[in-house]
């Protein structure tokens, strides 16, 4: 309310009641420009009134909700439902125009505002977990592989003769097949063993680079986040080889953010050497719903080309559901659920080991991975072939969901392309094993219930074993007895 009705509302209701009710306007203003001055994400959450109010005040900018609009064009923000206006809370006009992603929308002042702060809200938050050098980046609505893919088409038009992307292997479709959507040929580097760990091989990595010759390869594509026993990639030394080559490189980060061992090769990277951009996934590392990325880099230039790479408008969703929980958390807030993953990282991997240690099977050491843990199954494996994936659906129908059992010698093809140990990142790694992960978000109880439920599945696993132990030895017993009879 403006000062000019507040004055009218003093003839209607006691002057001092009036100028109260105004003073609590006045203090989710006074947040609300903190926001629009600093374009920081506040170290305090802010209460849900204060968001809502914020939301109607930038919806209300925006011309399909201008009173007496009278819209003719194609695309004038009109929506049939008015729950579907109510969940989007009336910021219909996405974000973006034809050319640009990042650019305003003359149609939309307040869509384009709540694009602005949310891409300045997630630098600051880039930069709050470990990656200080960051100079830019933009939300845009798709997931991390189609993100990637986007990076790559960008990269095209500056290394036309290009045609290879240099790939450190892990087995995740996604990464992959976002080279191949792009219309790379991606060169496989497998992974050098090094105790349980899966790490980088350099000398691989450089030797390709020599035999297919520099100007040949569009970038290299390399990972920090990732499922044990794999590690992340050896970002400082692939960021020196990229900067003497004079070759890109793209980083996908998919998880990393919650991760400080993860941004801190991101920022190491660029510090010796060269990193043009890092992707990462909004919905694994903020709690918001699955459809939205962060790309991000330490070229403002090259990070606006990449939005001008994206073709039209876009939704503005996976910005508003990243900007709503990040002033509901708070740099405090989010600072804590960083603090509450390391803690249940330590906690997951004491009791896992634990449990490893009573069923004759054992923790993998890969201590290079800050959120993903495996464990050995090799009594299962050595039971039966079927046993190892038997225990995931086992788990599975327990409703444990996100674990991952590994079996020995899968093979899969994507896109024409045959990956043997697929899922374990190694043609031929020793073990079968499970995975279970320390994400952002996850409580005690998780861990506590997941536990509980795998030692169960265990037991049952090792019940059956024994029982039929003791029927092929009554078996051979019998037969034994009938030969000496005979």
């Amino acid at each position: 309310m403006n000062a000019e009705n507040q004055s009218r509302s003093e003839r209607l209701v006691t002057a001092a009641y009036v100028r109260q009710g105004a003073q609590g306007r006045r203090a989710h203003e006074l947040r609300l420009r903190a926001l629009l001055e600093q374009g920081k994400c506040p170290e305090d959450g802010w209460d849900e009134s204060t968001i809502e109010l914020f939301l109607h005040e930038l919806a209300i900018m925006d011309s399909n909700n201008f009173l007496g609009n009278c819209g003719v064009g194609e695309r004038e923000g009109r929506v049939a439902s008015g729950l579907v206006a109510r969940r989007h809370y009336r910021l219909i006009h996405g974000i973006g125009r034809s050319g640009d992603i990042s650019a305003v929308q003359p149609k939309a002042a307040g869509s384009s505002l709540l694009n602005k702060l949310t891409n300045s809200v997630i630098l600051d938050i880039i930069k709050l977990a470990g990656v200080q050098t960051v100079t830019s980046c933009f939300v845009v609505p798709m997931a991390t592989g189609m993100s990637l893919t986007l990076c790559f088409l960008t990269l095209r038009h500056k290394r036309p003769k290009a045609k290879y992307i240099i790939w450190p292997r892990i087995d995740q479709k996604s990464c992959f097949k976002s080279m191949i959507t792009a219309g790379f040929e991606p060169v496989v580097i497998e992974n050098a063993l090094e105790g349980d760990e899966l790490r980088t091989d350099l000398k691989e990595v450089e030797a390709k680079i020599k035999a297919l010759g520099a100007e040949n390869i569009l970038c290299v594509h390399s990972t920090t986040s990732c499922f044990a026993p794999r590690v992340p990639d050896r970002l400082e030394e692939l960021a020196v080889i990229c900067a003497n080559y004079d070759i890109p490189h793209i980083v996908n980060n998919a998880y990393g953010v919650q991760s400080s061992k993860c941004m801190h090769l991101i920022q190491q990277g660029a510090r010796v050497g060269r990193i043009d951009a890092f992707v990462q996934s909004l919905d694994k590392n903020f709690m918001v719903p699955v459809g939205g990325a962060i790309i991000a880099g330490f070229n403002e230039s090259f990070i606006q080309e990449i939005s001008k790479m994206y073709p039209g408008r876009a939704s503005a969703s996976p910005s508003l559901d990243v900007l709503i929980t990040l002033l509901s958390l708070g740099t405090s807030g989010y600072k804590k659920l960083l603090k509450e993953r390391k803690e249940m990282f330590s906690y997951l991997s004491s009791e896992l080991k634990k449990l490893a240690d009573n069923h004759n099977e054992r923790l993998l050491d890969t201590p290079h991975n800050p959120i993903s843990l495996a464990m050995s199954l090799k009594t299962l494996d050595e039971t039966s072939d079927v046993a190892v994936t038997q225990l995931g659906s086992m788990l599975f129908t327990r409703q444990v969901s996100g674990a991952r059992v590994v079996p020995c010698g899968s093979v899969q093809t994507v896109n024409n392309y045959t990956f043997k140990g697929f899922m374990s990142h190694a043609n031929d790694y020793p073990c079968a094993y499970l995975n279970a992960a320390s994400a952002i978000g996850i409580k005690k109880q998780d861990v506590d219930v997941f536990l509980k439920r795998l030692d169960k599945c265990l037991k049952t696993f090792r019940k059956e074993a024994k029982q039929e132990k003791s029927i092929n030895e009554i078996s051979d017993a019998n037969t034994a007895t009938e030969q000496l009879e005979d």
